[in-house]
This record gives structure tokens, C-alpha cells and sequence, in this order.
């Protein structure tokens, strides 16, 4: 059954719909119910819509849903992600700009590989810019202007010219038709700008648009969901401005508050956690400015107040909650219902140790996500090769993997030629097989295997044909024999990822290699499972979307949670981001909180740790305290936060109006022309000269 605003959000089918989702207001089951109703009810076709999600885990759980309220084959291809959508689109109109429908989609690691190859060319010192640093500047050359760069450098017929490393880069992506996940978003945009019968078909292909998490949605995604929804004006948003997460990574959630929608609903009805733990949430979250008013309620009933936990120590404060674990599980609940959450992973050695010590199993999330573990890249590198000839990463790779005697020198010498021939390595090694230093059987039965693989890719399914290679490689026995058990396990689950892929398919009859190798490459770590029967730890980022019974929130300490290098960053919006992250962690307890912190020093520069100021957000009586928590200590928590205001000029209660006569310890008198509410600082004319200065600075003249 839907409450009476989920079922008006689900018939408010036409126009622009925004919709306010509390945390476990049931937003999944509202999308998937809409999504059934426009197919039965209205009677439009699957494939004319485009329910967009936030990660491939998300639209995997949306399918699921929505299998059980429509036909069998009523489920299509266009629940996913929105680069996943992007590749998909690809895969139909690249050709308009001379790109075949196979392209590569290059990940995080693919990325640094070709970043690393640019800045050797042109004698970057890696110990000075690191690959990430040379990509973070990639990625702003290409958000600067998404046609200019395009135009410039990545179509077919763009000068090869390279005067700089981050040209040489984008030279090196457009050698093997290799696209990021930002040109996946890019390059739609360009072909729906640039081609107008691409455009007409799309934007009345898609009837209706449902977007998941829309307050993640960056300025581009936002470009993307105004440019498909053109024609028929049917766009669907759902999100909730307070779990705006991600503004550090680009998205925009003040495009969803400002959002102007013809229909406006706000889900605020809880279904997950009792009415204290939402209490706390509701306090602390109504300190933020840049948010749309909600206040959650529940009819569930309480079971035990949340706590605030004190402790003398972190080793004490890691302690007492392994014995609390421990405690509810001889009471009958399970390790799995217990989740242990952080600002920053650095928190979670003292916790581990404890965990240890009482033989709690536990997982650590945020490790090497697992497509991009060593022997999972291996496998998936000859399996792209296979794909196609273009993909030189792969290439470089594999080709000595198992040992085929062809070292560093041998593959600068392949790789100078195929700069002079212009063409992929695989490509130039296959011509000049016969010549040396390539003249070798290994090499030659290394082209034999990929062609071979090529014959069986229309015989086999993926996960055979991995099969086969591993075995016809001598991959198989190579990992059989490093006595490393946990890679095998690892190329185990992908094989199975491979045959849930497969089943997954088996009615849209696209199970083929393109169609999985694109898949993959578009995972993030939001995908990953889990161990049911093991404590979880991880960051406050990694658990958004998840739920558990009891919570334990650590490190609320004044500098690390709210974290004071946000907050001196971005100021205001850092610390609502930081308030945001508070209302996320706190909103995955569905039956019990514990909001923890621990007396002692800080690590980065020996001061004396207070307890963080979220604490002073919840009323007195609502938290229940648990140690002996000296009133002193939070009254430095409010002494930090005044010194943290004062140097960042924050201390003013209103702004001086411009005219206002100023003093300055150096330049003297001046006049103020105007504020920066942003940056929270004035506009000052000193004669001549402007200068751009924070509040403390100044005086009254």
C-alpha cells in the first residue's frame, strides 16, 4: 500500500514533478510504482522510458521491483545509470562524429596509465604532479568548455598536433577511440546539440524522464535531463537536498532546491527508524540554510534512546562498543545488524584491534574496489583486447602476462613504430611479427590466442569464453600457482558476475562481449556486496542508501567530524555538507543510535580533542549520556567553533553597507564598494586600490 502522498507523487505523471524524499520515505518504491503505473495505466511502452538511478546497484534493485508489477518484457534497458544511458546512446549516434559503436570506456585506472604515459613524454616530474593531479586537470581543461575540447582534440579529423602533456593525453584517448566516464556525459551532449535528427529522435523516443537522487546530479546531468525532455516535458525528480553528499565531486544540489517544478511533493513519512533517532536527525539538519523545509515523522514506536557515548579514549570508546556488539548478539541479533560508521577511514584501526581482540568478524569497506583488483584487471585486459585491436592500455597490460620475454625495451621499440605508423600496438605488432626484435613464437601464439578468442566470441558466452582464456593464456595456472587463494576467489566471482550478466539478459538478447565490457566499466563501488554475517565499517559516504538496525556514528570530534578543512575550504557550504553527512550517518539506524566520541589529542596537531558541535544541536534530554563528560569539554567545543568563525570573518552579524569607511592596520582608510556573501569577505577601495579582505581585518572608521 502507498501512503496518500506516495500515490499523488506516482499519478503526477505530466510535466515537471519535483519530489522531496526524506531518508526512508520509500523513494524506490514510489519510482518503481510510477514507472509500473505509466505502463499499465497510461499504456506507454517500456521502451519509452528513462528512469535514470545513481549507481548500476540501484537500477539492478529498480528492475527487480519493477518485474513484479508489469509483464514479462516490460522491463527495459533505460533503468540505469546516467552514464550508463550515455554508453548506451553511443553506442547508436558515435558514428555521427567517426567513432565506431565499439569504443573503449576507459575507468580511474585506464585513465592514470594513459596520464602517466603523457607526462613521461613531456618530462612532467611524477614526484612533483601526480597522475591524479594531471587528471583532475584533464577533467577541468574538458568542463572548461565540453565542445571546444571535442572539437579540438577528440574527433577523427582534430590536428595531431600536441603542444602540451594534456593534449598528448586526449591525442592518446582518440588513438584507441577511448572515451572517460566525463566524455561518456560530454559527447552526448555534443551529439544532441550538433545533430539535429539525433536530437528529434531522442527527445520523442523518451516520453517520460524519472531521475533517482536528484540533489547529486551535477550542472552537466542536469544539462542532459533538460536537453532528452525537450519535446514531451515530462521530467520526473526525486531527492533530498539534506543527503547532499557529493558537492566535493561536482553535483549541485541548489539546481534541485531551485528546481521550478508544476508539481511539488514532499515525502516525509519515515518507514525506517523510531521517532527518536528521527529527532535527532530533524534538530541537527534544521541548522542548515540551503535545504527545502521537511520535517520527518514516523509511526513507529521507540525502543531504546539514542546515546551519547563518551569515552576517556579512543581504546576505551572501541572497547565498549565491541563488548556492546558482543552483548547484542548473545541477546539473539546478528553480527550483520551492527554498522560502524566514519568521517575518514583513518578511524578505524583502534576499532579493528577491538573487534579483533573480541573475535567479532568484520568487513571493511572502501578497500580496492573489486574491478580494479590486480587479477579481475588481468582477465577483463585480454577480454577488451579481444574486443578490438584499438585498445592499446590493455595491450601494454597483457602482452607480458604470463611472461612472453618482451621487456620495457622491446615495448618502447613497439611503441615508437606504431607512432610512426600511426595504428594501435596490437596493430603494429601483428604487421611486423616477422621482423625483430618481435620475430618470437610467444609473441606470435599471443596473436594466435586473441584471434582465436575472436572466432569463439559468437560461439561462446562471456563467461565461457573468460573460461577458455584463462586456460588457453596460462593465466589460470599462473594464479593457481602464486599460492594466492584470495585471487582465485576473487576470478571465481567474476566469472559468476559474467553468468548473472548473462541471466540477466537472456530476454533482451544483449549478453554479447561489447555489451558486458561496457557494463562493467561503468561499476563503482556503491555495487559492491558485502558479507551479511560480519560487522560493517566503512566511511559515512559509502553507506548512503544502506540501512541497519544498530549504528554506531565514531570520531564526532570537533575538527574531524564536522572536518574544520571542509568547513576553511568551502566555509558555509562545507559545513552544511559536513551537517549533511551528520543527518545521513544518523539516518541509517532503523532501532538504536550511538553517536560516539573520545577524550585525548588530535593526530594532525596535538590539541586537546572536544566533542563535536552537533552534539550542542540536539536538545538536552534527547541523547542519553553514557561516561563521565566534564561540562568543560563542551564548552571548548564552543570555544573552537568561535575562534573557527573568527578566522574565517564569520563573527559579523550582518554585512557593513557599501559607502562604509573602513580602517586597516597597513592600507589605512578605505570605502567599502561591496561583499562577497560567498567567500564572506568585502570589496575595500584604499584610493587607487581595491582589495578583496575578511571582516576581522577591519574596523569602523
Amino acid at each position: 500500500m502507498l501512503n496518500n502522498r506516495q500515490k499523488e507523487a506516482v499519478e503526477a505523471t505530466e510535466g515537471r514533478v519535483r519530489v522531496v524524499a526524506g531518508a526512508g520515505s520509500g523513494k524506490t518504491r514510489v519510482l518503481a510504482h510510477r514507472y509500473a503505473f505509466i505502463v499499465n495505466e497510461i499504456g506507454i511502452s517500456p521502451g519509452n522510458i528513462l528512469c535514470l538511478t545513481f549507481t548500476n546497484k540501484a537500477a539492478q534493485e529498480m528492475k527487480r521491483r519493477i518485474a513484479g508489477m508489469v509483464d514479462r518484457g516490460s522491463v527495459n534497458d533505460f533503468i540505469c545509470t546516467i552514464h550508463s544511458f550515455c554508453a548506451k546512446f553511443l553506442r547508436r549516434e558515435i558514428y555521427r562524429i567517426g567513432y565506431p559503436r565499439n569504443f573503449i570506456i576507459i575507468d580511474e585506472e585506464d585513465a592514470k596509465s594513459l596520464a602517466r604515459q603523457a607526462m613521461q613524454e613531456f618530462g612532467i616530474d611524477r614526484r612533483k604532479t601526480t597522475a591524479e593531479r594531471f587528471l583532475k586537470q584533464v577533467a577541468a581543461y574538458k568542463g572548461y568548455d565540453p565542445v571546444k575540447y571535442i572539437q579540438n582534440h577528440l574527433l577523427p579529423n582534430s590536428s595531431s598536433v600536441a603542444p602540451d602533456a594534456t593534449v598528448r593525453y586526449l591525442r592518446l584517448q582518440l588513438k584507441q577511440f577511448a572515451l572517460d566516464y566525463d566524455d561518456l556525459l560530454y559527447f552526448t551532449l555534443y551529439i544532441l546539440s550538433h545533430f539535429e535528427d539525433a536530437r528529434t529522435y531522442w527527445t520523442e523516443k523518451l516520453n517520460y524522464v524519472m531521475v533517482d537522487e536528484g540533489q547529486d546530479c551535477t550542472g552537466d546531468d542536469w544539462k542532459l535531463l533538460h536537453a532528452v525532455t525537450e519535446h514531451h516535458g515530462n521530467l520526473f525528480v526525486v531527492g533530498d537536498p539534506d543527503q547532499a553528499i557529493y558537492e566535493w565531486r561536482g553535483a549541485n544540489p541548489k539546481i534541485f532546491v531551485d528546481f521550478k517544478a508544476h508539481t511539488d511533493i514532499i515525502l516525509n513519512e519515515n518507514y525506517r527508524s523510531t521517532p527518536d533517532i528521527l529527532d535527532v536527525a530533524n534538530h541537527i539538519i534544521d541548522h542548515n540554510r540551503n535545504r527545502v523545509k521537511k520535517e520527518l515523522f514516523t509511526r513507529r514506536l521507540n525502543e531504546r534512546q539514542a546515546v551519547h557515548l563518551h569515552s576517556k579514549s579512543e581504546r576505551e570508546e572501541a572497547a565498549a562498543i565491541a563488548s556492546r556488539i558482543a552483548e547484542g548478539v548473545k541477546e539473539g541479533m546478528g553480527y550483520g545488524d551492527f554498522a560502524i560508521l566514519y568521517r575518514s577511514s583513518f578511524l578505524s584501526r583502534s576499532l579493528e584491534q577491538a573487534l579483533l581482540k573480541e573475535h567479532i568478524p568484520y568487513s571493511v569497506w572502501g578497500g580496492v574496489r573489486f574491478f580494479e583488483r590486480k587479477e579481475i584487471k588481468d582477465v577483463v585486459s585480454y577480454l577488451r583486447l579481444i574486443a578490438t585491436d584499438a585498445d592499446d592500455i590493455s595491450f601494454r597490460r597483457i602482452i607480458n602476462l604470463p611472461a612472453r620475454k618482451f621487456g620495457e625495451s622491446s615495448l618502447k621499440a613497439l611503441t615508437k613504430l606504431a607512432e610512426e605508423e600511426n595504428s594501435p600496438l596490437m596493430e603494429t605488432l601483428r604487421r611486423n611479427i616477422d621482423e625483430k626484435p618481435f620475430n618470437k613464437s610467444s609473441l606470435r601464439n599471443f596473436i594466435d590466442l586473441i584471434d582465436a578468442a575472436r572466432h569463439r566470441v559468437v560461439l561462446m558466452s562471456v563467461s565461457e569464453l573468460t573460461d577458455w582464456v584463462m586456460k588457453e593464456s596460462g593465466l589460470a595456472d599462473l594464479y593457481r600457482n602464486d599460492e594466492e587463494e584470495e585471487r582465485l576467489e576473487n576470478i571465481a566471482e567474476l566469472i559468476n558476475s559474467m553468468k548473472e550478466f548473462e541471466a540477466g539478459r537472456i530476454d533482451e538478447g544483449d549478453a554479447d562481449l561489447i555489451s558486458y565490457l561496457q557494463e562493467i566499466a561503468l561499476y563503482t563501488n556503491a555495487d559492491r556486496t558485502n558479507d551479511s554475517e560480519r560487522v560493517r565499517m566503512m566511511t559515512i559516504h559509502q553507506s548512503k542508501g544502506l540501512e541497519f538496525p544498530e549504528v554506531f556514528v565514531v570520531g564526532l570530534t570537533e575538527g574531524i567530524f564536522p572536518n574544520h578543512r571542509s568547513i576553511r575550504e568551502r566555509r558555509q557550504d562545507g559545513e552544511e555538507e559536513e551537517r549533511r553527512l551528520m543527518y545521513v550517518a544518523v539516518t541509517r539506524a532503523e532501532k538504536m543510535l550511538w553517536l560516539c566520541e573520545s577524550e585525548g589529542y588530535m593526530n594532525d596537531n596535538g590539541a586537546l580533542k572536544y566533542p563535536s558541535r552537533f552534539f550542542s544541536e540536539v536538545p538536552e534530554g534527547m541523547l542519553k549520556v553514557e561516561g563521565q563528560l566534564d561540562p568543560l569539554l563542551l564548552q571548548g567545543t564552543a570555544g573552537l567553533v568561535r575562534m573557527l568563525k573568527e578566522e574565517l570573518g564569520e563573527t559579523a552579524e550582518a554585512p557593513l553597507a557599501n559607502g562604509t569607511k573602513v580602517l586597516h592596520k597597513i592600507f589605512g582608510e578605505g570605502v567599502i564598494e561591496g561583499y562577497d556573501a560567498t567567500a564572506k569577505s568585502y570589496k575595500v577601495r584604499f584610493g587607487g586600490v581595491t582589495r578583496n579582505l575578511l571582516p576581522h581585518v577591519l574596523t569602523k572608521a
